[in-house]
Order: C-alpha cells, then structure tokens, then sequence
C-alpha cells in the first residue's frame, strides 16, 4: 500500500505562510491525484486543493488565491503553499492520494491559525 508522510504543519498568525509536504512512498505505481483535504471541529473533511499527474489543479473556493498546490513526480511528493492564512483555515490537514481511484490518507498534521 501507499504510505504517507506529512510535515510542515504548525501554528502561525493571521496572514502568515505554511508550507506542507506529503511524500509517497510503497506501493506508488498508478498513482494519478495527489492533494490536500481539512477537517475542523464539527465540520466534514474537504477538499483544499489536487492536483493530477498531468498538472491539472483544483482548489477549494475558500483558499483559491491564497494557497498553491505543486508536486514532484520524481520524489512522489505534494505541497502545499499556504500563504495569507487566516483563522477559519485553523484544521488537521490531510494528505491524500489516489491510486486507481481509490484514496489513500496521511495521518494529519494540525494547522492552527491564532495571534
């Protein structure tokens, strides 16, 4: 199976970056997406932004224009750079990648925005 490491998570003020790293490792071959889903207290995971193979992006409504995902094929690796945080983006962030169309997730990794 595919196994995913995060980092980069933390605390930071309001308008402040964060830059979160997810790589791939395992089993990768037929990975296609790779992206970002946040889960809030009482709220349901969602969709930050993804990212295909092919370099095709989507992005959340909520973070388009703040927040840019990329990734390295060579080192099976997504980011995402999250610039002009703001308090509601306070979540666990998940990495997520899909392979055959079935999604393999990361542990977590807590962003808290906060002055």
């Amino acid at each position: 199976q595919v196994q995913l490491v995060e980092s980069g998570g933390g605390l930071v003020q309001p308008g402040g970056s964060l830059r979160l790293s997810c790589a791939a490792s395992g089993s990768i071959f037929g990975i296609n997406s790779m992206g970002w889903y946040r889960q809030a207290p009482g709220k349901q995971r969602e969709l930050v932004a993804a990212i295909t193979s092919g370099g095709s992006r989507n992005y959340a409504d909520s973070v388009k224009g703040r927040f840019t995902i990329s990734r390295d094929n060579a080192k099976n690796t997504v980011y995402l750079q999250m610039n002009s945080l703001r308090t509601e983006d306070t979540a666990v962030y998940y990495c997520n990648v899909v392979k055959w169309g079935s999604d393999n997730w990361g542990q977590g990794t807590q962003v808290t925005v906060s002055s």
